[in-house]
């Protein structure tokens, strides 16, 4: 790029704003993952049409374009590795509808997904997504990341409360894709196509979600274990009872004595897990399964059994959760955060292979996450300076990835491949699997202006975390 061409997109984006001074663009070289990557120019756009216009003009002159929402991604999404032009959405948050009669909610992408939340309770409904970051991140974001959350262990992911999108694609036209109706099957489903497609195929701009009824009781059960295995055989059980719960959590002893430690809230820290559960539906029905899910735990070897009565009781549960992530890092500054997913009959044997790798490393490797769909969330706890550490990190995250792998799971259940899990794409989908997947990207987008350097990786790429 050069001076002509930011001339140019400043006569196209006139609603918006178009940063170039080196302070602003190191602001947006980074996010939540790992690698630094400088963009050459940031438009923050405000207008589908300006959107459009930028879109056509950047294909015509081969410019890369790498759409950010708030850049909380973990696994490299929004990195402009090929320079270019960041496309920040997060000033387009003017529109948050929602027509309680069609039970569905229509959204501009830079709207925070905890509004849609909020909004969506006021008329007795729910957007049942449910990211952990969902108080800062924004719904684009959580659409091209497919987003999950601990309440997909029932209510699915992102993509299965989309039912209709705007997109701007590659060579700057706007189309639309599904629309208000729960039933479409009119063609090729390029709503599920693009939900999940990390920026590389179009640019959402506008989104139709799909709102359900908010239960109206919820109930919450701790489990205290002694084995994290038995803990994972207690999941198992439960999920094969009958019992599907809003939330099944999990945290090992290294969570539970990080968080004991950050702030003291008189948890077990001699335990080796806890599994934090949510039932939710009619009251008389969850104070049921609350007390059979009990009892399911007992017979598996709980040590012990608690449900808490208040509802600032159940919040003080819940909030030794949500305190993880600050908890950890105080341990050491560098967090990696991994996603990787195994069927729900495999959840024991993932502890124990992930127990494996983390003696085998001698890593400090924290498990928690939403345990009950197979998303185990293993962390590793680690500091960038130390070098040899950093190369033994790779080694087991590597190792972990092809744990997943071989029980039948997957690397990613909701953090998307970005740059992070682009070298292991082929482990899990194999080359034709794999192949067919960039004939789509190269049919969609021939010129590979959009989020280049995502999804697929570069011939030799690994996986680097060492600066």
């Amino acid at each position: 790029m050069d001076k002509r061409h930011i001339q140019e997109i400043k006569k196209i984006i006139t609603k918006g704003r178009v940063l170039s001074e080196p302070s602003d663009l190191y602001s947006y070289s980074f996010d939540g993952s790992f690698g630094t990557f400088v963009p050459e120019v940031v438009v923050q756009a405000k207008d589908v049409q300006e959107i459009a216009a930028l879109v056509k003009f950047a294909n015509r002159e081969l410019i890369p374009i790498t759409p950010r929402g708030q850049a909380t991604c973990l696994s490299g999404g929004p990195l402009p590795v090929k320079g270019g032009i960041i496309l920040d959405m997060t000033a387009m948050n003017e529109q948050l509808e929602i027509n309680a009669e069609d039970l569905v909610a229509i959204v501009s992408p830079g709207v925070l997904t905890a509004n849609i939340h909020k909004e969506a309770e006021k008329h007795g409904l729910m957007y049942a997504p449910d990211p952990s970051s969902s108080h800062v991140s924004t719904i684009g974001g959580n659409l091209a990341e497919n987003s999950g959350g601990p309440r997909g262990l029932k209510y699915g992911v992102t993509k299965d409360y989309v039912i209709g999108l705007e997109v701007v694609t590659p060579q700057g036209e706007i189309i639309q894709t599904g629309g208000r109706t729960v039933k479409n099957v009119t063609g090729y489903d390029l709503t599920k196509l693009i939900v999940g497609s990390e920026g590389t195929l179009g640019i959402i701009t506008k989104a139709i979600l799909r709102l359900i009824p908010k239960p109206p009781a919820s109930e919450t059960v701790m489990v205290i274990f002694d084995s994290l295995v038995t803990a994972g055989a207690a999941i198992s059980k439960i999920l094969t009872s009958g019992i599907l719960p809003s939330k099944l959590e999990i945290m090992d002893q290294a969570s539970i004595r990080a968080v004991e430690n950050y702030e003291p809230m008189g948890l077990p820290t001699d335990a080796e897990a806890l599994l934090l559960i949510e039932l939710d539906g009619h009251l008389a029905a969850v104070r049921d399964e609350a007390m059979q899910v009990a009892d399911l735990c007992k017979k598996v070897g709980a040590r012990a059994v608690k449900v808490p009565q208040t509802q600032s009781e159940k919040a003080e549960v819940w909030k030794a959760r949500k305190l993880v992530s600050p908890a950890i890092v105080r341990i050491k500054p560098t967090k990696i955060s991994e996603d990787a997913t195994v069927p729900r009959s495999k959840i024991p044997e993932m502890c124990q292979r992930l127990q494996e790798i983390k003696k085998k490393y001698n890593i400090h490797l924290v498990v928690f996450g939403h345990a009950g769909d197979g998303n185990l969330h293993p962390n590793i706890i680690a500091d960038k300076k130390d070098k040899e550490e950093m190369k033994r990190v790779e080694q087991a995250v590597t190792e972990i990835f092809q744990a997943a792998v071989e029980l039948g799971g997957t690397l990613s259940g909701e953090h998307g491949i970005g740059t992070m899990k682009a070298p292991f794409m082929e482990m899990e989908l194999g080359k034709a699997g794999l192949d067919m997947m960039k004939r789509i990207k190269e049919a969609w987008d021939p010129n590979n202006i959009l989020n280049p350097g995502k999804i697929f990786s570069e011939p030799g790429q690994k996986l680097v975390l060492s600066e």
